[in-house]
C-alpha cells in the first residue's frame, strides 16, 4: 500500500528542487502525495499525478492522516504545528529542511550517504523527526567525508563563500537588480574611449553607496562586495552560522570525540553554490596519491580537480557545479608550515546537496520502511 505523504512549502527555493528531483527520479509513482498551502487552500495543486485541490497547511486533523509529512516551509510553521501535532498523538515521520528541531535529542540531522546506519538505527529505535543540515555542512561533510570516516581528522577551520541561495529567493533577486543597477549607472560609459577606467570604479563605487541602491534582504551590498557576517550573533562571538558547522558535524558524524570545527562564514555575489577553503590538520602525514584515494573512495559524487590553472578556473567554481550533485575538491595541498597541515577547496551546490537531496533520499528510506 502507498504511504500518503503530506507536502508543505513546496513552491518556495528548496521545495521546487526537491519536487523537480523527485519527478527526474520518478519518485511520485511509489507514494500518494496530498499538497498543502499556508495561503492558498482551495486552488489547484500541481499537475503531477493529476490535478488535485491545495490542502490547509493548518489543518491538523488532515494533516493527523499523513503517514509522512515533508515540510520545506522554514522555521516558523514548524514551531508553530510541529507540537500541536504532536500533541494529537501523530505517530508518523516529520521530515523538515528547517532548522528549527535539528538539535534536539529526538532528531536525526540526515545526510545519506554519510549517516546511513545511523538513519536506519534511529528508525529501528523509534525517531520520528528526520531534519536537513545546515547547507555548508552537509556539503563539508560530503566532500571530506573520507577523511572523517577514516578518523584522520585532528582539526578544521574554515572560510566559507556562501551563495544568496543560501539567505533565500529573495536575496537571490535582490543579487540581480543590485548587479542590474550597477550596469545601468555605467552602461553609457562601457564603450567610451573619453573615460577611464578609474572613472567607471568611481561611479560603480558612487552607485553602491546611492539611497536607492537595494540593499532590502541583504541589508548591504552583496554585488561588488562581501559580507562577512552571517546569521546573528552569539555570546562567544561566533555567528550562528559559524556554530553550526562544528555543532551539526559532530551531531552527524555522533562523534565519540568532539572534532573541533571553527572559522568564519561569509556572502558572496554568486546564485546558488556554496564553496569552503578549508584548513585540515591531520593526524598522520598521508601522501597526496592516499589523500585523493580516501576522499574518492567515500562517496561518488566527489570530483577530484587537479591542482593547476585550467582544470580549477574550469572544474572548481559555482558555474561548473551549479544544478548538478557532483561535490567538486581541488587546490588540494600541504601548507608550507607544517606536512600536516592540509588545505582544500570545494564546491556544491546549496540547494541540492546542501538542501533538498539529502530530504529526498531520507524520504525514499521511510516510504520503504
Amino acid at each position: 500500500m502507498k504511504k500518503t505523504i503530506g507536502f508543505i512549502g513546496w513552491r518556495g527555493m528548496v521545495g521546487s528542487v526537491l519536487i523537480q528531483r523527485m519527478i527526474e527520479e520518478n519518485d511520485f509513482e511509489n507514494i500518494n502525495p496530498i499538497f498543502f498551502s499556508t495561503s492558498q487552500p482551495g486552488n489547484l495543486g500541481p499537475n503531477i499525478i493529476g490535478k488535485n485541490k491545495l490542502q490547509d497547511a493548518y489543518n491538523l486533523e488532515l494533516l493527523n492522516t499523513m503517514d509522512i509529512i515533508i515540510s520545506c516551509q522554514g522555521g516558523e510553521y514548524t514551531n508553530f504545528i510541529y507540537k500541536k501535532l504532536r500533541k494529537l498523538g501523530w505517530l508518523g515521520y516529520w521530515v523538515d529542511a528547517a532548522s528549527s528541531l535539528r538539535m534536539k535529542d529526538d532528531s536525526i540531522i540526515v545526510l545519506d550517504p554519510i549517516n546511513l546506519q545511523s538513519i536506519y538505527s534511529g528508525i529501528n529505535n523509534g525517531k520520528k523527526t528526520f531534519v536537513g543540515g545546515n547547507c555548508t555542512v552537509s556539503l563539508m561533510l560530503l566532500a571530506l567525508g573520507g577523511l572523517f570516516f577514516n578518523n584522520l581528522v585532528d582539526w578544521i577551520t574554515f572560510s566559507t563563500y556562501q551563495a544568496a541561495s543560501g539567505a533565500g529567493s529573495k536575496n537571490i533577486l535582490e543579487l540581480i537588480k543590485q548587479m542590474g543597477y550597477l550596469y545601468n549607472s555605467v552602461s553609457d560609459d562601457l564603450n567610451s574611449v573619453n573615460i577611464s577606467i578609474l572613472e567607471i570604479e568611481k561611479k560603480i563605487s558612487k552607485s553602491i553607496k546611492e539611497k536607492n541602491f537595494p540593499i532590502k534582504e541583504f541589508c548591504a551590498p552583496l554585488a561588488g562586495n562581501v559580507l562577512p557576517w552571517i546569521d546573528y550573533a552569539l555570546k562567544n562571538n561566533q555567528t550562528k552560522e559559524e556554530w553550526k558547522v562544528q555543532a551539526e558535524a559532530n551531531k552527524i558524524l555522533d562523534t565519540n570525540k568532539l572534532i573541533p570545527i571553527d572559522g568564519t562564514c561569509v556572502r558572496v555575489g554568486t546564485f546558488r553554490c556554496h564553496s569552503q577553503s578549508f584548513i585540515i590538520k591531520l593526524k598522520k602525514d598521508l601522501s597526496y596519491s592516499n589523500i585523493i584515494q580516501i576522499l574518492q573512495e567515500q562517496n561518488h559524487w566527489v570530483r577530484i580537480v587537479p591542482n593547476n590553472f585550467q582544470s580549477t578556473i574550469n572544474l572548481l567554481t559555482p558555474m561548473a557545479i551549479t544544478g548538478t550533485l557532483n561535490i567538486s575538491v581541488g587546490r588540494i595541498r600541504k601548507l608550507n608550515v607544517h606536512s600536516k597541515l592540509l588545505s582544500i577547496f570545494t564546491v556544491g551546490d546549496q540547494l541540492l546537496w546542501g538542501a533538498a537531496e539529502p530530504i529526498r533520499r531520507v524520504l525514499m528510506i521511510l516510504i520503504n520502511t
